[in-house]
């Protein structure tokens, strides 16, 4: 990652930006308490990158201790990071962000909050954050069919974080 940027903590300051680049880059969209909840309760798991004081990309976790019954999970560890929404604005992509994100997030939920694996759900059309997810470690564990609320097919992917 270009050393201009830098990753740090998310803070409440950030939330309009945060919420901003979420509509610009992604379908998926989420509330102001669904950030807020996610800071709140996993602060070292919730990260952006910032360049010249801006914030151009996050990354947004959690940590899962029981799956409720959710059997496309394919491992028993009893914490699992969970990566809920990662964005970078498209002028800043490419440029390692994206990885660098992912890369702290998961330190983070080893070091900090003990988990041992990660997953996460992608659409099988973004093959852009599929090539990241995989040059991460990632492997895709299945397909959920109609998982998106359009309809498409989502991947679980996951990752050994020991």
């Amino acid at each position: 990652m270009d050393p201009s940027y830098i990753l740090r903590r998310f803070e409440l300051r950030d939330l309009p930006r945060v919420i901003s680049i979420n509509r610009r880059c992604l379908p998926e969209n989420y509330s102001e308490s669904f950030f807020i909840g996610h800071y709140e309760n996993f602060p070292e798991i919730f990260l952006v990158a910032e360049k010249d004081g801006e914030v151009v990309g996050y990354i947004m976790c959690r940590i899962e201790s029981d799956f409720s019954g959710i059997s496309f999970i394919p491992f028993s560890s009893p914490k699992k990071g969970h990566i809920i929404s990662i964005a970078v604005l498209p002028e800043h992509q490419r440029k390692g962000i994206g990885r660098a994100l992912i890369e702290k997030a998961l330190e983070n939920m080893a070091k900090i909050y003990n988990a041992k694996k990660c997953y996460l759900e992608v659409r099988v059309s973004n093959y852009p954050a599929i090539n990241l997810y995989k040059k991460v470690g990632f492997e895709v564990q299945r397909i959920v069919k109609g998982y998106y609320a359009d309809g498409e097919n989502a991947y679980i992917m996951s990752k050994d974080i020991q």
